[in-house]
């Protein structure tokens, strides 16, 4: 593939973002994603990590319906969007937790979902270890709020520890695949798991 058609079509979802009101052309990941594997259903409790600027929880949110619940978390502020709630934190800190858990009020989630990523270095070892080490907490926290049978989606920076950390998410979920959406860079080394149906025995 030409980096010319690679830009064409970088700028393709760009504008799709703008036409349909997304705030992200990362909306249009979520969605091929959900296309695959059927991620969302009517009413469910959603929690969507790494949520700035809300692209994935316009997507979410349209598919749980009006009914359903879409809770974002980020370290930066998000503007608002109706029937969303964010919560501007760090999910490592109890803090964090406890306001989630306190909209909650008992309930546990549905589906998990992690679009975290690092800052940027430029040294692409450092930038796959903290990318690993995002999705540990994302997993920490799928741990702590799904119900059994619960659904966890998680982008990584693909290297040597993405099979370990693969593993891990096999001893929690009954079905996990790999998947690279289309709306993804093709240079980009991001892949997304996709982990279905929370054993009641996990970890």
């Amino acid at each position: 593939m030409t980096r010319w058609y690679r830009e064409k079509k970088r700028e393709h979802y760009y504008k799709e973002a703008n036409r349909f009101g997304y705030r992200a052309r990362s909306a249009f990941k979520l969605k091929q994603i959900h296309k695959r594997f059927d991620v969302f259903s009517k009413n469910d409790i959603v929690i969507d990590l790494g949520a700035a600027p809300g692209g994935w929880s316009q997507v979410a949110k349209e598919f749980v319906g009006s009914q359903g619940t879409i809770i974002g978390i980020d370290i930066l502020p998000v503007k608002p969007l109706d029937n969303i709630q964010f919560i501007q934190g760090d999910i490592t800190d109890q803090e964090t937790l406890e306001e989630l858990k306190q909209i909650l009020n008992d309930a546990k989630a549905d589906v998990v979902l992690s679009d975290m990523s690092p800052d940027i270095s430029g040294n692409y070892s450092v930038d796959q270890a903290r990318s690993l080490w995002l999705c540990e907490r994302a997993l920490e926290l799928a741990d702590k709020v799904l119900h059994p049978g619960g659904t966890f989606v998680c982008k990584i920076f693909e290297g040597e520890d993405t099979k370990e950390f693969m593993e891990k998410v096999k001893r929690r979920f009954t079905a996990v695949k790999k998947f690279s959406p289309d709306a993804s860079r093709k240079r980009s080394s991001e892949i997304y798991i996709i982990a279905k149906s929370l054993k009641k025995t996990s970890p």
